[in-house]
């Protein structure tokens, strides 16, 4: 049978006060009030209006949240300080055939934003030009360089996204040099807004928008159909019709997802429409880049954000850094299986790298809290660490340890100094962090949010880093010991764990970041069958009185958790259930986050 969540301040009682994973486990303790005010949205089933609640959403909201609609949630254009501004400068130089070049970012944020806007003006019947900074030799956002190149090309106009806001250096450039500059993007600002021919973002200080949260690819989606709605009030179209911009939700979707924008308001439209026309496969690239990846149908939040983004990805972190945006906006399927063939092995390349690092970086990190167990920040580098992939190896040093952790790389044919990108845990800003510490001048730069940030610096300066970061995060001993709690929605028995049960709580999704996707536990199974699959997953059956449940433990093999099944016997388990399917039959699943021994 599925309990629902109850009142327990450790829901394991006969457990250690920490998980196998270093986790506390807590049920959530659900407002019955509130909960019974959400029945009627839900069916009248307990568990959905548990769900429901504990996610902060109330009656009045329950509606739009479980079906989001663009025509309930899309801003108005006009809301966006510039917007209108921007469009009318676009389309000026769609109408007049300037040459206009679009700068974006190198990961799927900003290769999602620009083959929207490619795909728009190919709708007009015109060409976009692209251009894409490289990751070791540029950085990241425009240059005074970059825009003088672009100058010498003959752009007449280049519109960045995914980037730009805060790239004054450069903004200052195009102006002296008359390169006019349009700013699509969503990264936070300073009180400073550059000089530019207009500056699209919801998060510059004057913008009145209320959309904050929206990824570059939201904010581009909005961007185009505000060029529709001036050119219908202007009376102008191509051809054929104004350009149909509904299709282009499969690539604000992906954008949205990619980027870990919060699924709040309007995201939560795009997401859920976006995912349908990805699964009508009207995206030649990202059909080529399932069909060449092995993915099949692209459905789920799980197929756009674990499957295809990393491969998105991949050209910008160890290769070509402008072949997604390539792939997302070419129409010439020939063309699009040669450069999802390259992303494909890109991202292979991609994964040994990380293995690689990771590893090293997990020995350094557990020599670290072998010498000091109170330390509140794991820093771990080394020559040769591709900048492409420490991201990724931070956020897993992050999950395993519960600790806000940097990784820095360095060395011949990584650029010309050290670079360092962090993780963090709630609570720990730990972009701030880092953007003091480059102000007191123990970096040489860097900066970010609360949960990521980046840096340079001169090893030289690694160890006054590691010593100011240990410093500075004694003042977070309680949010780092917050970030151990684990936050279970309900318990479920292997038996109860139904492929109904599970298409129930998939109608509450699309989940993702601000929505996130239930964590159930099985409480006193037996753990049987322990095997390995690939070279890192372990995959065990779970058992009881009610009946038996497959299980999956990603990336466990040589873990506490790992380590911890593969001695069997009783444990409980906190995971999410999932459809698997088998032999062409949907069997459900446990894929296990953490566990405890009993």
């Amino acid at each position: 049978m599925t309990q629902p969540a109850r009142k327990a301040a450790n829901p394991a009682a006969a457990s250690p006060a920490l998980s196998a994973g270093g986790r506390r486990w807590r049920l959530h303790q659900a407002d019955p009030r509130r909960v019974q005010s959400l029945l009627p949205a839900v069916g009248g089933s307990d568990l959905l209006a548990r769900l429901l609640e504990a996610r902060g959403v109330d009656v009045a909201d329950a509606a739009g949240y479980l079906a989001p609609t663009l025509r309930e949630f899309f801003p108005d254009p006009s809301s966006f300080a510039d917007m209108d501004k921007a469009a009318g400068i676009v389309l000026d130089a769609i109408l007049d055939g300037r040459k206009v070049i679009v700068f974006a970012d190198y990961d799927v944020d900003g290769g999602t934003s620009s083959a929207t806007l490619a795909r728009y003006f190919r709708a007009w019947g015109r060409d976009l030009g692209l251009y894409v900074p490289d990751r070791l030799e540029e950085g990241y956002g425009p240059s005074p360089e970059a825009f003088r190149y672009l100058k010498g090309q003959g752009a007449e106009l280049v519109i960045t996204v995914d980037c730009g806001a805060a790239a004054v250096r450069a903004l200052d450039e195009a102006v002296a040099i008359d390169l006019p500059i349009v700013v699509i993007d969503h990264h936070l600002m300073s009180g400073v807004v550059p000089p530019t021919a207009a500056l699209v973002n919801p998060n510059r200080p004057d913008c009145n928008s209320g959309q904050g949260h929206l990824a570059a690819a939201g904010v581009v989606f909005v961007f185009v159909a505000a060029m529709n709605r001036l050119a219908r009030e202007r009376g102008v179209a191509p051809p054929s019709g104004l350009p149909d911009i509904m299709p282009l939700l499969d690539l604000c979707a992906l954008g949205t997802l990619c980027d870990m924008a919060p699924l709040q308001g309007v995201n939560r439209a795009f997401v859920r429409q976006g995912l349908a026309m990805m699964a009508r496969d009207q995206n030649a690239g990202l059909r080529a880049l399932a069909d060449v990846s092995g993915i099949g149908k692209i459905e789920t939040v799980y197929h756009a954000t674990f499957l295809l983004g990393p491969r998105l990805n991949a050209g910008g972190r160890v290769g070509d850094p402008w072949l997604a945006a390539k792939l997302l906006a070419t129409d010439d399927r020939a063309e699009a299986i040669e450069l999802a063939e390259r992303l494909h092995a890109l991202n292979d390349e991609r994964k040994a790298l990380e293995a690689a690092i990771l590893d090293a970086a997990t020995a350094q990190a557990e020599r670290a809290i072998a010498e000091n167990p109170l330390r509140g920040v794991i820093i771990a580098a080394g020559e040769g660490w591709h900048p492409g992939v420490i991201g990724i190896v931070a956020g897993r040093l992050k999950d395993r340890f519960h600790l806000p952790s940097i990784v820095i790389g360095w060395g011949d044919g990584l650029g010309p100094v050290a670079k360092g990108s962090g993780r963090s845990v709630k609570g720990v800003n730990l972009g701030a962090a880092i953007s003091e510490a480059a102000r007191q001048g123990v970096i040489l730069s860097g900066g970010g949010h609360a949960m990521a940030g980046g840096l340079s610096l001169d090893p030289s300066q690694l160890a006054a880093f590691d010593a100011w970061m240990l410093d500075h995060m004694d003042a977070f001993a309680a949010e780092r010991d917050a970030a151990l709690d684990m936050d279970i929605d309900a318990v479920v028995a292997p038996g109860a764990a139904t492929p109904h049960l599970v298409a129930a709580v998939a109608s509450l999704g699309p989940f993702g970041v601000g929505a996130p996707e239930p964590v159930f536990m099985l409480q006193d199974v037996n753990v049987t069958g322990i095997r390995r699959v690939g070279t890192q997953h372990l995959r065990f059956t779970a058992e009881d009185a009610s009946g038996r449940l497959e299980s999956i433990c990603w990336r466990a093999e040589g873990t506490p958790i790992g380590d911890a099944l593969r001695q069997g016997g009783r444990f409980s388990l906190v995971g999410r259930l999932k459809t698997d399917n088998w032999n062409g039959r949907d069997r459900v699943q446990l894929e296990t986050l953490d566990v405890t021994r009993l």
